[in-house]
Order: structure tokens, then C-alpha cells, then sequence
């Protein structure tokens, strides 16, 4: 069948090429359409020094935190760290670089580095901490910033669906940085929760082409996390 040689089997094969030192880009916000299974294979395989670029770094004892809890990350690039504890103290401690960026800054960092655009000018941290050491040029009279396009060696992300191609479709929030996060890796590894025959995608509803993907699998048994639950208390007064 067309488009076989995508395919992969098993998530530690996905992953084998991988390298101490590697830049990944991680689709997900919060917990939501993170590719949990590749990074579970990440943790096994203990790779180092690695540099993510994603929203945020998940939670101490799931997603993005599994990494940091194995010490394996050595710079974060994201927009929120605030739900994980183990990335407070390692940053503290000078064991972990972190570079903030604004969250739509992030989003079209990537976006731009997958559409091979090097860089944008952006009025986003003009006169902020973002802003110290980067050129800064005024259009139509405001000052505005030069933010680089970023390109991982690798990119991870979550799908609902795959074909043979390699044509993804992301299911509701799940979508929110993943189609970005899959133009701007050298080599983009999707996991999708059910791989399709070619053709059983419409076109229209494709949001990926399988032209930026060059490795497919399919996880199974996906955990539905919440980050933070929060609910209201309820009084329940019986009558009668």
C-alpha cells in the first residue's frame, strides 16, 4: 500500500535516531494533544541535554515532566512552566536554561520556521526583558522586535487521525500547536490514536499534509489527564 514506508511500528524505533543534545518541538497545551507515548519512549531511551521548544513542560509526573524529572532536558523554550514543580526547582538551582516567550510569539516562531521564513518583527515585549539584546526597528511609528523562526531536529505531535501519507487530522483543543509544531521539524514523528487507508481522510479536512511527516505510528490506551482540576461545592438538600 502507498506510503508504507512511514509507518512504524514501535515507539523506541520512531525514536532510536535521536541524539544527546537534539532540539524537539512539542505539540500539546497543557495536557491536551500532547504525543505522550513518544515522549514516554524518550524517557526509556534517556536521551540528554536536550532542548525543547513547547508551550509548556507539563506536570511533575506526566507528559514534558517525565523528562525533567530524568534530568534529560537542558533547555526549555515555552510560554507557561507554572503547573510543574520539578521545573521551578531545577531552574532555580542553574540546572535547567529556560528561554519564556510570549505565547503568541511562540506560536508564529514556529510557524515561521516551517514556512522557512528566518525571521519576523514583532511589537510583542517592546520595552520587557524579552526584548534585551534583540534589534528593534519602528513601523509606522512603533517599535517592534526581531524574533528568530525556530526549527527542531525532530518534532513530536498528536493526531486523532493518519493515513498511509502521513495526512493528519487533530481531534478539537487537541489541535492547538501540533499543525505548527509538524512543519518546523527536520523530522516530524506523529502519533495519531487511529491510522486510516489512503483516501479515507477528505481532503477538506486534512490539517496536516503528509509531505511534513516522515514517521507515523499508532498509540493506543491514551490517558485523559486533567492538569488542574478545579470544581465548585455543592450543597445537596434533601427534602420530604
Amino acid at each position: 500500500m502507498a506510503g508504507q514506508g512511514k509507518i512504524i511500528t514501535e515507539f523506541n524505533e520512531a525514536i532510536q535516531d535521536i541524539q544527546d543534545g537534539a532540539t524537539i518541538i512539542v505539540g500539546g497545551f497543557g495536557l491536551s494533544g500532547i504525543p505522550e507515548n513518544l515522549i514516554l519512549a524518550l524517557v526509556e531511551k534517556g536521551t540528554k541535554d536536550l532542548t525543547i521548544v513547547s508551550n509548556n513542560c507539563g506536570v511533575d509526573d506526566w507528559g514534558l515532566g517525565l523528562l525533567l524529572a530524568n534530568k534529560q532536558i537542558k533547555k526549555m523554550v515555552a510560554s507557561y512552566v507554572g503547573e510543574n514543580k520539578i521545573f521551578e526547582k531545577q531552574f532555580l538551582s542553574g540546572e535547567l536554561e529556560v528561554e519564556l516567550v510570549p505565547q503568541g510569539t511562540l506560536a508564529e516562531r514556529i510557524r515561521a520556521g516551517g514556512a522557512g521564513i528566518p525571521g519576523f518583527y514583532t511589537p510583542t515585549g517592546v520595552g520587557t526583558q524579552i526584548a534585551e539584546g534583540k534589534e528593534v526597528r519602528h513601523f509606522n511609528g512603533r517599535p517592534h522586535i526581531l524574533e528568530k523562526g525556530i526549527v527542531g531536529d525532530f518534532a513530536f505531535v498528536k493526531a486523532w487521525k493518519g493515513d498511509l501519507l502521513g495526512n493528519l487530522v487533530y481531534r478539537k483543543t487537541a489541535r492547538n500547536f501540533n499543525p505548527l509544531a509538524a512543519t518546523a521539524g527536520r523530522v516530524t514523528i506523529a502519533e495519531v490514536e487511529q491510522i486510516v487507508e489512503v483516501g479515507a481522510l477528505e481532503p477538506d479536512e486534512i490539517h496536516t499534509p503528509g509531505i511534513y511527516v516522515q514517521r507515523i505510528l499508532e498509540g493506543k490506551n491514551y490517558v485523559k489527564r486533567i492538569e488542574r482540576r478545579t470544581v465548585i461545592p455543592t450543597k445537596i438538600t434533601i427534602e420530604g
